[in-house]
């Protein structure tokens, strides 16, 4: 059963903002969520950010980070954030966001 994949609205203007190119890299990332998505690594305490119950998957070799959890009652994948894997920007944003819920 595939899954729906739905980008918060903070993350639908992560991805807006990103390059043409990033874009499309991104996009094909997300699309594999629809029947994988498994396929990220789970984050868990990350610099201090309690991130427990979400994962991370790359895109842009590896220069953009896309975080999203798994709501299995739904069958929907959730994108959370979008970002640069700078200084853990991308997980600073994600743990605001899920903060204010």
């Amino acid at each position: 059963m595939p899954y729906k994949v739905v980008l918060t609205a903070q993350a639908t203007k992560d991805f807006r903002t990103l390059d043409g190119s990033v874009k499309e890299q991104v996009a094909r990332q997300i699309r594999k969520l629809e029947t994988a998505p498994l396929l990220g690594e789970h984050l868990g305490n990350r610099g201090g950010l309690d991130l427990t119950g979400y994962y991370k998957l790359y895109a842009a070799r590896k220069a953009i980070r896309i975080v999203y959890r798994i709501v299995e009652m739904e069958v929907i994948v959730e994108v959370v954030a979008i970002g640069k894997r700078e200084d853990f920007e991308v997980y600073r944003e994600a743990f605001k966001r899920i903060l204010k819920g």
